[in-house]
Parts: C-alpha cells; sequence; structure tokens
C-alpha cells in the first residue's frame, strides 16, 4: 500500500505565497509521476501541475508562471510553490502520485487527503 500525506496549506492574504508539500511511503518501487488537484466548493477537482519522474512539467493556463512544481525522486515527495495567490486559489488542494508497487504489476493512482488553502482579498 502506498500513503500520501500532504503538508502546508492554509490562510493567505492575495499576493501572500505558500508552499504544499506532499510525501510518499509504502511498498513503492517507483513513481512514474505526481500531481497537484484542487477543488473548489461546487466545482470539478481540477489539475494544477504535474511533474514527471524525468522532470517534464504541465501547468493549468490559471497558474502558469505563478506556481511551480517540484520533485524529489530519491524521497518521493513533490512540493508546489504558490506565489502571488489570488482569492480564486481557494480550493482543497490534493496530492496524486502514479505509482508502481513491488506487489502491483501496472501503476496505480494515489490520492491524499487534501489540504485547505484559502487566499483572502
Amino acid at each position: 500500500q502506498v500513503q500520501l500525506v500532504e503538508s502546508g496549506g492554509g490562510l493567505v492574504q492575495a499576493g501572500g505565497s505558500l508552499r504544499l508539500s506532499c510525501a510518499a511511503s509504502g511498498t513503492i518501487r517507483f513513481i512514474s509521476a505526481m500531481s497537484w488537484y484542487r477543488q473548489a466548493p461546487g466545482k470539478q477537482r481540477e489539475l494544477v501541475a504535474v511533474i514527471t519522474r524525468e522532470g517534464s512539467t504541465h501547468y493549468a493556463d490559471s497558474v502558469k508562471g505563478r506556481f511551480t512544481i517540484s520533485m524529489d525522486n530519491a524521497v518521493h515527495t513533490v512540493n508546489l510553490q504558490m506565489n502571488n495567490l489570488k482569492p480564486e486559489d481557494t480550493a482543497v488542494y490534493y496530492c496524486n502520485a502514479n505509482v508502481v508497487t513491488w506487489t502491483r504489476a501496472s501503476a496505480y493512482d494515489y490520492w491524499g487527503q487534501g489540504t485547505q488553502v484559502t487566499v483572502s482579498s
């Protein structure tokens, strides 16, 4: 089994910064990609940013130039540096990892519990 634990959410004023972290643990053989999603009240969960094992990244248009995703393969962690935050960034942020374990032949998506980010105007 694989567990993802997020940290770093909180309340910040518009224009401020927060750094989210997510640590994966368990029977991990390797992680092919890690991502951050978010879900605002009454809205569908959306992809914020993804980073592959090789270091390729992709961002939602709404966060390009403000958010930076990074991954440390050695310790199975992913970070999301969020700068110039806006009230519309308010949401629960979820970590996702596409993991190949030692007990399962194919990759599988695992999710964290979520961390609240609130940006006040």
